[in-house]
Parts: structure tokens; C-alpha cells; sequence
């Protein structure tokens, strides 16, 4: 499937290069020995949060998230608990009201109390959707997404990461047969 990233493409603007500065000084931590979800050890990490929070930052991903899935037909955007969640809800409120997007979220687990879904939000069966993520190392987590969203009945269009690490996503994606982007990768951090 197509994999691209945004270096792949024409200069996007100055956005894009503010974005990456505020990660490398927010969010990139070197110099220690990380765990990182996939279970993988790196001297290289990428504590999103604290771009995905601040309010610039939360600005300019909004902005490359609808930059890269305009002219997609998607009626939503969702991803995995916890990463996914802070990108999903600036993207929903940035595309209205010029192209309203529903927004979700997928749980690890089930929750033990309440209505018990692994979905929350808005996701209608038979949406055309795409899966955030703010970090892919193997891809494992957004096709945990992958997976919940497809049994819920919608169609993943793409998966799209702001920090894609290169260490196997693409590869996994296009094993799923899904699209992959990424706005950002490794490789701008060195």
C-alpha cells in the first residue's frame, strides 16, 4: 500500500518545520534507555504529550493532520487510548466548521462499568475513518485500533502518525493492506 511521509512531499510551509522544532524541544528525550510500547529498548524517545498539550503544538498538528487527509473521503477520526486521544479531539474541533469531522476512541480493554465499549465517541457503522497515532515504532497499537474499528463495522482509509520511528510500521501496514503516512519521521530528529 502507499506509504508516504511529508518529507516525501513538497515543502508544506513553515508549519511543518515549527512542528518539528517543538517536538525536538518538548517532546524528544535522549541520553537514557526507554521502554517503548512495542516492548522495544531505545536511547530515542518521544513523549508526545507534551506537544500534543501545549497549545501551539495542538495548533500545528491539527494543521498537518487536516493538511495530510484533505481530499480523503472520511467521515471521522479516531485511535488508540491514550495517544490518539488529544490528537483526535484539536483535529475534530479545527475541521468545523468547514468539514466537520466525528471523532473516537478505542480502549485497550472494555471498560467494567457504564456502557462497557472498547469504542467511545462517534463512530457510525459503514464510516470511512482514519487512525491517529502520535508515535508508530511496529505499528502494533494502530492496528489494535485497525482492528476494533474494522469488527465495529467501518472502513480504516488510512492510518496516519505524527512521529513515524522507522522501525517496521510501513511494513506492517501495508501487510494489513492499509495506506500509512506519517508527518514526521525519525530521521528529521538527527
Amino acid at each position: 500500500m502507499e506509504r508516504t511521509h511529508v518529507a516525501d512531499k513538497p515543502s508544506n510551509g513553515s508549519g511543518r518545520s515549527r512542528l518539528c522544532q517543538l517536538i525536538a524541544e518538548r517532546s524528544l528525550l535522549t541520553g537514557g534507555e526507554f521502554t517503548l510500547a512495542s516492548g522495544r529498548q531505545s536511547s530515542l524517545f518521544f513523549d508526545m504529550k507534551r506537544t500534543m498539550l501545549d497549545p501551539e503544538g495542538a495548533n500545528l498538528i491539527a494543521d498537518a493532520v487536516l493538511q495530510r487527509i484533505d481530499g480523503l473521503e472520511i467521515e471521522a477520526v479516531g485511535g488508540l487510548v491514550m495517544g490518539a486521544v488529544p490528537i483526535v479531539a484539536v483535529v475534530c474541533a479545527k475541521s468545523f466548521p468547514d468539514r466537520p469531522l466525528q471523532g473516537f476512541f478505542v480502549r485497550k480493554e472494555a471498560k467494567d462499568h457504564g456502557t462497557a465499549r472498547r469504542i467511545d465517541g462517534n463512530l457510525a457503522p459503514g464510516a470511512r475513518v482514519v487512525i491517529l497515532e502520535d508515535v508508530t515504532t511496529t505499528g502494533g497499537s494502530a492496528l489494535l485500533a485497525v482492528d476494533e474499528v474494522r469488527a465495529a463495522g467501518a472502513e480504516v482509509v488510512a492510518v496516519l502518525t505524527i512521529v513515524d520511528r522507522l522501525e517496521g510500521a510501513s511494513d506492517a501496514f501495508a501487510a494489513a493492506g492499509l495506506r500509512f503516512e506519517a508527518i514526521l519521521c525519525r530521521d528529521d530528529f538527527l
